[in-house]
């Protein structure tokens, strides 16, 4: 099928059923741009706490969009709440599972076998499949916490640069999260845009693989010169302080802990695809078994007795290791609660369906025109579901016009979009930061590039395959 399909008046009648804001565009751009460029100097010169510059930047965003300050406040609190809801509670049982791992020494378990069996060189190729692994039926979210334990015991044992494992890990992860059906933003836009799941899942695995290793291991080397940190002091074991361990968890007992909640989150994806409607008991029961919070609890819960008491641990000291985790947190989940407000905020100015509609009046490649659409919504808005979601919205009329590999293509062309730039509106840019330490600049050296990579790439490979369908 022809690349360049005439799509104007579809895509702007698309544009003009959503809400559409009451002020006007070039104000509500401005304030996107101050409100990310006052939150830059608070942080990075003032040297203010991120989480109170969110919180200011957010309020500057609405006042100068013309928001009433009340408004402004719970549209913040709202996003806050949403996040915390959500993200915080993942953070959370991430935090305990992963200072268990730790302490437990599973993770000493899995990093020694991983630093045992892999070279020096392979490493990072080996990290990248498993964040692919891990990252397939995940929220980007729950698969950072799962692995950060892992990601930073790999580093210090192995004495690699973190970031040369960190990005393949990372990359891995992400590519799932904007590609890859059955996780959840690739099947949103196969709903609402009516595209076959199988032809999208072998279009999204082609165009992923070659996307995880450029922003992967091939990435790494140039990350871990521009960003040439320690590894963080999180998860520190026995084994690291130098205290022989007598017993921990078997390699088996371990893996099946960690892949526990992948299983339960992966097998409530496939029932939705072969059982979509249906309200049997058993497809029930994994919908309620694969919610991100329920599985990674039931992980939690699992660790208990799989990690705790594989290493002798009774029932005061597992106590003490849930209770030790938390602390640590408190900060990240400060700061990525207010960068969830500040994200609403920028959703509720309208500023994305500003931007959509102005990219959506340019006559190009119906796959490009996906891809930039969701860049420009992801950028404002500074989530990936949204941007999937929304740009599936505005683009919907045009899969008329378009047979069922290119709809599938289509779908690709805005995951790849979705991931593009990730910065300081992006909750995934701060759990990054915090947890490997990180300043602004290095995040942006380091995550920021990666998502751009990935994205690029993703659009190359969608471009690619559409030359042979």
């Amino acid at each position: 099928m022809a690349l360049f399909t005439p799509a104007t008046d579809a895509l702007m009648a698309a544009v003009t059923d959503t809400a559409t804001p009451d002020r006007p565009a070039g104000q509500l751009i401005t304030a996107a741009v101050l409100g990310i460029a006052i939150i830059i100097v608070l942080i990075t010169w003032v040297k203010l706490h991120p989480f109170l510059s969110l919180t200011i930047g957010a309020l500057a965003t609405g006042a100068i969009a013309g928001m009433d300050i009340s408004a402004s406040v719970t549209s913040f609190s709202t996003g806050f709440g949403t996040t915390m809801g959500g993200v915080g509670i993942l953070i959370a049982l991430g935090a305990i599972y992963g200072k268990l791992l730790a302490d437990s020494g599973g993770a000493d378990r899995i990093v020694d076998t991983l630093v045992s069996r892999a070279s020096a060189r392979s490493l990072p190729w080996v990290m990248g499949l498993i964040g692919a692994v891990i990252g397939l039926p995940m929220f980007f979210e729950v698969g950072l916490v799962l692995l950060v334990p892992v990601i930073i015991l790999v580093a210090r044992r192995s004495g690699a640069p973190l970031m040369r494992i960190a990005i393949p890990t990372l990359a891995g992860l992400s590519a799932m999260h904007g590609l890859v059906p059955p996780h959840p933003g690739p099947l949103a836009a196969i709903d609402a845009l009516g595209a076959n799941l199988g032809l999208t899942l072998a279009f999204g695995v082609i165009v992923a693989i070659p996307a995880v290793i450029i922003s992967g291991p091939l990435f790494a080397r140039f990350a871990e010169r521009w960003v040439d940190v320690p590894v963080p002091e999180l998860f520190v074991t026995e084994e690291d302080e130098g205290v022989e361990q007598r017993r921990r968890p078997s390699f088996g007992a371990t893996l099946f802990s960690i892949l526990l909640p992948v299983f339960l989150m992966l097998a409530k994806a496939v029932a939705d695809i072969s059982a979509a409607g249906s309200d049997a008991p058993w497809k029930l029961a994994l919908d309620f078994l694969g919610t991100p919070v329920i599985a990674l609890l039931i992980a939690v819960l699992a660790g208990f007795f799989i990690l705790g008491r594989g290493a002798g641990f009774d029932r005061t000291k597992i106590n003490d290791i849930v209770g030790s985790s938390l602390g640590p947190i408190a900060g990240i989940l400060l700061i990525v609660g207010a960068g969830g407000g500040f994200k609403q905020v920028l959703v509720d100015t309208g500023i994305g369906d500003v931007i959509a509609e102005f990219v959506s009046g340019s006559s190009v490649s119906v796959l490009v025109l996906a891809w930039l659409v969701a860049v420009v919504i992801r950028i404002a808005t500074g989530s990936a579901t949204v941007a999937t979601i929304t740009a599936a919205g505005i683009l919907q009329p045009l899969t008329e016009t378009l047979d069922s590999p290119m709809v599938a293509l289509l779908v690709l062309a805005i995951g790849s979009g979705s991931v593009f730039l990730s910065h300081v509106n992006d909750a995934g840019f701060w759990l990054i930061k915090e947890y490997f330490g990180l300043s602004i600049p290095q995040t942006l050296k380091s995550w920021t590039v990666l998502e751009c990579l990935i994205s690029v790439t993703g659009l190359a490979g969608v471009l690619v395959l559409s030359l042979f369908v």
